[in-house]
């Protein structure tokens, strides 16, 4: 019987086998496929009744809410010789307690109920924000909204907040890439709030008084929007909400500096800093464009052919043909609110230093003489069109997505005609954006290493501007 068994399945098997052998073997490149189709999620948009806009998005497949308040403020509104007061600020609102219970307890009870409450300010937007399971989102609530609007800004967490900012002043040298990252913006931003840096006399300056002044100038309930996502009831949701956001005494109206665009003044140069490192670190680049640009489209395409894939042509050319770097990028990032910037980067050895810089600048140079191809328009178009739906992979990045485009004034329909948008960019105009973004000519070289190992002295790139990387570290 056993032995019936087996030849039964081996006959069935060489049938199978056969079957399979007679059909010719698909060629993948000629097989069809039906047409992606990708509906973007919709986050309703309600008022509270103070006034404040929020987002909703119900998910109930865990019991958890997530909530994100974006608040109109930044490190551009911070002078020079306080640099650090924001970040200061943003920090220690939840780290220094709020609403009148300490630190230590606040820490306690969040970490009881495996609740998170964040806040941080960044260049123009400060966030705080909520992770919570269901059961626990009335009393993280009151927290998050003490953390938002009435932090206690302890004098103790102040002093650890601001030892913590100069250890970091004290090793801020340490690392070639952040010397290069950092002195980059401020050459490119010199002049602008966006290129200030903390320094041992700003952070040791800041007083106490002057967070809570920072803190009411801007964290008023007509100067923020939410993003609500998870686990929801809405009715029972926006009953709370309204129960923590209500309008008090009417205020004056805010009134916030106008801060001006960077200056649009483009010229070369070159900054180097010695460090004892067999790698040099190569940072270049200039001031970009805003999205309100009529060129966002086709920057997006030339960021992927130049620098912003695998595939592109200086990772293809320095990496694989020319094996000059490990690793090699540009990329244009996007102004929402002020001017961006253009940055090409990588790391060679320094006996590669000169080499690799130049064949950087033809490359980038290229792009403004000649048209892409049609591979590498079509690569570029169909990678963006087909990756756009990975921008929703949960429903909190969804709303929070939705409050950035109002926030930052994104016009309503810009999601839903994004991809059209990008699928109608030709290689002309790749070619104009090209022409008019890009100036190689112009480019504000940083680089970090050992000159003396160098394949070229530096100064045949330009005249050679030499940073001070000795720290005056004030004594304690």
């Amino acid at each position: 019987m056993r032995l019936l068994l087996s030849s039964v399945c081996f006959f069935l098997f060489l049938l199978v086998s056969l079957a399979t052998a007679a059909e010719p073997l698909s060629n993948p490149r000629s097989m069809k496929f039906p047409e992606l189709t990708f509906k973007i999620p919709q986050a309703e948009r309600v008022l509270l009744d103070c006034g404040m806009p929020v987002y909703l998005l119900r998910d109930t497949e865990l019991p958890i809410i997530n909530m994100t308040a974006m608040v109109r403020t930044g490190s551009v509104y911070e002078t020079a010789e306080k640099a650090g007061l924001s970040s200061m600020v943003g920090s220690v609102m939840r780290s220094g307690g709020a609403g009148g219970m300490s630190p230590e307890d606040m820490d306690d009870e969040l970490e009881f109920m495996a609740s998170a409450v964040e806040s941080s300010i960044g260049s123009d937007m400060g966030t705080v924000s909520l992770t919570t399971l269901k059961k626990n989102f009335n009393r993280t609530l009151q927290i998050f909204s003490d953390v938002l609007l009435r932090p206690d800004f302890s004098e103790k967490r102040i002093e650890v907040f601001r030892r913590q900012m100069i250890e970091y002043l004290r090793r801020q040298n340490d690392d070639p890439k952040e010397i290069a990252e950092r002195e980059l913006d401020r050459t490119i931003y010199a002049g602008h709030p966006l290129g200030d840096i903390e320094t041992f006399q700003s952070v040791n300056s800041i007083k106490r008084s002057e967070l809570i002044d920072f803190h009411n100038r801007f964290y008023r309930l007509d100067n923020m929007l939410l993003a609500v996502s998870g686990d929801f009831d809405k009715t029972t949701l926006l009953r709370e909400l309204n129960e923590r956001f209500k309008a008090g005494k009417k205020q004056p109206a805010l009134i916030t500096p106008e801060i001006a665009q960077p200056k649009q003044e483009f010229s070369s140069e070159v900054i180097y800093g010695k460090k004892d490192v067999n790698q040099t670190v190569i940072r270049m680049g200039h001031l970009g464009l805003t999205k309100d640009s009529p060129d966002i489209y086709a920057i997006r395409i030339l960021d992927y052919i130049l620098g912003g894939s695998f595939t592109s042509r200086l990772t293809t050319e320095i990496r694989t043909n020319q094996g000059l770097a490990y690793s090699v990028s540009s990329r244009f990032d996007i102004g929402r609110r002020f001017t961006g910037r253009f940055i090409a980067e990588t790391e060679t050895k320094a006996e590669s230093t000169s080499r690799t810089i130049n064949l950087m600048k033809n490359i980038i140079t290229d792009l403004t003489i000649n048209e892409v191809t049609d591979a590498e328009l079509n690569a570029a178009r169909e990678y963006m069109i087909n990756s756009f739906m990975f921008g929703f992979t949960s429903p909190s990045s969804i709303v929070s997505q939705r409050a950035r485009l109002e926030y930052y004034g994104y016009p309503v329909d810009y999601l839903d005609k994004y991809r059209d948008n990008i699928a109608r960019v030709t290689k002309a105009e790749v070619l104009a954006a090209a022409k008019k973004h890009l100036r190689p000519d112009a480019f504000k070289l940083v680089v970090i290493g050992d000159k003396a190992k160098f394949d070229k002295p530096l100064e045949t790139v330009g005249k050679v501007r030499e940073l001070d990387l000795k720290l005056d570290i004030p004594k304690q």
